[in-house]
C-alpha cells in the first residue's frame, strides 16, 4: 500500500518530536556514561539525568527526559506555522516575517520549563541569533546567519521543509539552503539543505534507506558529503546500532569541529568551513541504514550514540517516520510525549500536509505557465 502525503508528514512529525523527546535526557553524554548512568541501553522514555535538574549543572532549569521535547521540536513547529501563513514556498524573509515574530511575542507551553514562556526564552543562544541579528540589528535576513557558531540548529528543524516539498529533494535542498541562511552558514547551512532532501526522499513511494542516503549524497558539497560518505562506509556490514557506535564516530570525528569532549569543545570548533560537518545528521543517516529504515533502530541507535542525540534522534525520527509512515512510530511512545509536553504532536502534520498539497498546486500553475511561455519562445519551425 502506498503510504499517503498525510501518513509520511505524521509520521515525519511525530517520529522527530518522539526521537527528540526520548535523547533530550542523555544529550550531552557518551555511549558509556549513558550504560553507567542507566544500568544497559536505554531502550525507551527515561527520567533525567539528574534528580535535581532544577539546579543541577549544566542542565539547569530544564527538565529534560519523562517525555519532554526540546528546542529541536519547538522549532519545527514554529516553521510549520510559518509555513501555515504563507501558504507557500519559504524563504529567508519569511523567517524575518513570521518566525522571528512567532519566537519572541508569543507565550508557549515550553515543556522542560513546565510553564509557559516565549520560545525565544528557551532556545538556544544559536537560534537566539536570527531574533538579535534580523529585529535587532536589521541583518539582510538572507545573510543574518553569518558570524553565527556554526552547528545543527538550522538542520534540526527542517524536515517541514522536506514535506512541503515530499518526492522532489532537490527543491527541498535549495528551498532550505534560503530559509536557514537567516540562520546558519557554511556546513550548518549545507546540513539544513541536505536534512530537508532527505526528507523528501524519504517520501518517494518505494524510498529505502539506502536511497535515502544516496539522494543525500548526491546533492551534498564539500566536508558534508565526505562525512556523510564515511559514515555510509563505516555503517556496511552493522546490523544493530550495539557493534556500530564506536565505528560511526571515528567515521565522523575527522569532519565533526567539536572534538571528543562535547561539552569542551575547542576554540577552532563551529567556525566556516568548507572541510568540515555536523556531526548530527551523517550519524542520524548511519542509523537509518543500520537498521534498514526501521523507526525503533533508528532512533535508539541515535540515542545511545550519546553527544547531541535529541537532535541525531529527531532527525533519525524524521527520516524513518517519512519512510514507514505514521504507524512506523511506536504508538505508546508517541501519546508518552504529546501528554507529558503537553503538545498536540499530530495537528501540526495534518496542517503541513494541507498547505504541502495548496503548495503543489502552485507549483503544478506555476510549471504550466512556464511551459506555456517557452514553448512560444521556441517554436518547432524556429530555426
Amino acid at each position: 500500500m502506498t503510504l499517503t502525503l498525510e501518513d509520511r508528514a505524521a509520521g515525519a512529525l511525530v517520529g522527530a518530536a518522539v526521537g527528540d523527546a526520548l535523547g533530550g535526557p542523555v544529550e550531552g553524554w557518551s555511549p558509556e556514561q549513558i550504560v553507567e548512568r542507566h544500568g544497559g541501553r536505554v531502550r525507551g522514555i527515561v527520567g533525567p539525568w539528574y534528580a535535581d535538574w532544577r539546579t543541577a549543572r549544566p542542565i539547569a532549569p530544564y527538565h529534560k527526559g519523562d517525555g519532554h521535547v526540546t528546542d529541536d521540536t519547538l522549532m519545527t513547529h514554529a516553521l510549520v506555522r510559518v509555513y501555515e501563513a504563507v501558504r507557500d514556498h519559504l524563504d529567508a524573509y519569511a523567517v524575518a516575517e513570521h518566525l522571528v515574530p512567532d519566537l519572541m511575542t508569543t507565550p508557549r507551553w515550553i515543556p522542560e520549563l513546565e510553564a509557559e514562556a516565549l520560545v525565544l526564552q528557551r532556545v538556544f543562544l544559536a537560534e537566539k541569533w536570527i531574533v538579535t541579528r534580523i529585529h535587532y540589528g536589521h541583518a539582510d535576513p538572507r545573510e543574518a546567519g553569518e558570524g553565527n557558531i556554526v552547528n545543527c540548529g538550522a538542520a534540526m528543524y527542517m524536515a517541514p521543509v522536506g514535506i512541503v516539498n515530499a518526492g522532489h529533494p532537490a527543491g527541498a535542498y535549495a528551498e532550505a539552503l534560503d530559509v536557514a541562511g537567516a540562520h546558519q552558514s557554511s556546513y550548518g547551512r549545507e546540513a539544513a539543505g541536505v536534512f530537508a532532501a532527505a526528507v523528501a526522499a524519504a517520501c518517494v513511494p518505494g524510498a529505502t534507506a539506502a536511497s535515502v542516503v544516496d539522494t543525500a549524497l548526491g546533492l551534498a558539497k564539500d566536508g558534508t558529503r565526505q562525512a556523510i560518505a564515511a559514515v555510509r562506509e563505516a555503517a556496511r556490514g552493522h546490523r544493530h546500532f550495539e557493534s556500530a557506535l564506536g565505528p560511526l564516530r571515528a567515521a565522523v570525528a575527522p569532519y565533526d569541529s567539536v572534538g571528543p569532549d562535547y561539552r569542551a569543545p575547542s576554540l577552532g570548533a563551529r567556525r566556516p568551513s568548507r572541510l568540515h560537518s555536523i556531526e548530527e545528521l551523517p550519524i542520524a543517516l548511519g542509523m537509518l541504514l543500520i537498521a534498514d529504515g526501521g523507526y525503533e533502530g533508528s532512533v535508539l541507535g541515535a540515542v545511545n550514540y550519546g553527544r547531541d542525540c535529541d537532535s541525531i534522534a529527531g532527525m533519525a525520527g524524521a527520516l524513518a517516520g517519512a519512510l514507514g509512515g505514521e504507524a512506523a512510530v511506536p504508538a505508546g511512545w508517541a501519546k508518552q510525549v504529546a501528554d507529558a509536553s503537553r503538545l498536540d504532536l499530530h495537528a501540526p502534520a495534518a496542517a503541513l500536509a494541507s498547505v504541502a498539497r495548496e503548495v503543489f498546486a502552485r507549483d503544478l500553475h506555476r510549471r504550466r505557465t512556464h511551459e506555456s511561455a517557452f514553448t512560444t519562445l521556441t517554436p518547432p519551425d524556429a530555426p
